[in-house]
């Protein structure tokens, strides 16, 4: 079957997406603010950012998108193994140092030994499970994440296999296979929101298979608006195009609703936002700030959750007022930003380079 794609006019000529650049920066912000509020406040009814965890299914969405404006044309001209080797040099360095993190943390957090708990045999094994994305959901009293020592590469695993099935079959499908598909993981996705009563799902050994849900719908939807060419061209700039994502992860949590609200929100909303951002515009003093919320979003997501542990410990251990963490919060927020942008320029860049060298020269 040969690949059903074209070279769309819109974006044909456009080198980089600012505005969606610029929007994925500010998910990753309230994915670390999410994790800091939902240990401080772990009822979600009473937590103002209680639906950040969304902010997931938007990069899932994003990424559908992102690989096919930046594949359909040429994938048939590469080997699988070249396409993999490429998804490898740009996820997983960063998947390795957060391991690295992730073990520092676990060595030599001052509050709890996690290590005197569970000795050399079963810390060997966490760090190979987090390593090589191999699901270990071992520490039952920490929420049983698939990933103890850095949770978040939960949604790296789902990317992973996006991204073989991209390779191997999506990309040679038609947009009316595509919708087929679409109608069918919107149905899933509304199952698995009925069944755990929210699309919090995925992270855990109990939930696993809702990652999945997840990204079958919405990578396949950002595949969608990038193939039928759904860019709304108007004069949104980064500001308003960042009201409006968070209001999606601002909105109010409800037990009762949630399994409605949230599949509506992911289906209908967070492509529409893509469309948007797509086509908005982007003024010359706000190019920077969106490649630099680009730049960071990625490492940003992989490096923090270690000192979310560390905050998980400080919280049980000193009970903290409110007055000091409304001090705290935003401080080891921008303190994790700057971090994510040194891991970037001091080693993530550096090691992708030299990596794609060496596929270069094989």
């Amino acid at each position: 079957m040969q690949s059903a794609t074209s070279s769309p006019t819109p974006l044909a000529s456009r080198p980089h997406l600012e505005i969606l650049d610029g929007l994925r920066g500010v998910a990753a912000v309230a994915v670390v603010v999410f994790h800091f509020m939902e240990i401080i406040i772990p009822d979600s009814t009473k937590n103002f950012i209680g639906h950040g965890y969304l902010a997931v299914d938007f990069f899932f969405c994003l990424s559908g998108f992102v690989i096919a404006y930046a594949y359909d044309n040429r994938i048939e001209e590469m080997s699988f193994t070249k396409f993999f080797m490429l998804r490898l040099i740009r996820l997983h360095p960063l998947i390795l140092i957060g391991t690295v993190i992730g073990l520092v943390e676990y060595f030599f957090d001052p509050f709890v030994s996690l290590y005197a708990i569970y000795g050399a045999g079963k810390t060997l094994l966490l760090s190979i499970s987090s390593a090589f994305l191999i699901p270990y959901p071992l520490v039952k009293d920490r929420y049983a994440n698939i990933y103890h020592l850095n949770p978040p590469t939960w949604s790296l695993l789902w990317e992973y296999i996006a991204s073989i099935i991209y390779a191997t079959l999506l990309f040679k499908l038609r947009n009316k296979a595509l919708w087929v598909l679409i109608i069918f993981a919107a149905g899933v996705l509304f199952y698995t929101a009925y069944h755990f009563k929210n699309l919090a799902a995925g992270w855990s050994g109990e939930t696993f298979w809702g990652g999945g849900a997840r990204v079958f719908f919405s990578f396949l939807a950002g595949m969608l608006v990038y193939r039928s060419q759904w860019i709304l061209s108007s004069r949104l700039g980064l500001g308003s195009a960042s009201l409006l994502l968070l209001l999606a992860l601002l909105s109010p949590f409800s037990n009762q609703l949630n399994w409605i609200t949230e599949p509506l929100i992911i289906i209908f909303y967070f492509p529409f936002l893509i469309s948007l951002g797509a086509g908005a515009q982007l003024s010359d003093r706000l190019a920077a700030v969106c490649k630099f919320s680009g730049n960071i979003s990625y490492p940003l997501y992989i490096v923090h959750y270690p000192f979310i542990w560390l905050f998980f410990s400080y919280m049980a251990a000193q009970k903290p007022s409110a007055g000091q963490l409304s001090i705290l919060v935003p401080l080891a927020t921008i303190a994790l930003i700057v971090l994510a942008y040194l891991t970037l320029i001091w080693l993530d860049i550096p090691i992708r380079r030299y990596l794609k060298r060496r596929l270069e020269k094989a």
